[in-house]
């Protein structure tokens, strides 16, 4: 059930982010410096990254970086991610915690 509600939601958004006047454009990326748990990581370039990346307004035509997707901040050592842990640029407040970009695997 929860993955129809994600696919319907998704899907919402994404129509609305195509409507959207706001688009800010990242010409370069800087090193990763915030730890995150997120849901996924994908390609910049993915279908499921541009339709969250028009969401927010970022534009990041000719970058292929790592993107992570539902991404929360890790605060706490030893905290139970349940997706991926990443280092990635701390996403902005306006993102809503759908995505962070620069993302590398963080190793234990």
């Amino acid at each position: 059930m929860f993955s129809k509600l994600s696919i319907v939601a998704t899907s919402v958004l994404i129509t609305l982010a195509a409507a959207s006047p706001w688009t800010t454009t990242i010409s370069s990326v800087p090193p990763p410096t915030s730890d995150q748990c997120c849901d996924s990581v994908v390609s910049s370039t993915s279908t499921a990254a541009s339709g969250v990346l028009a969401l927010v307004g970022l534009d990041l035509d000719g970058l292929d970086i790592p993107v992570g997707l539902s991404c929360s901040p890790i605060t706490v050592i030893g905290n139970n991610c349940g997706g991926t842990q990443v280092t990635c640029d701390a996403p902005a407040a306006e993102w809503g915690n759908l995505i962070a970009i620069n993302c590398i695997p963080i190793t234990a």
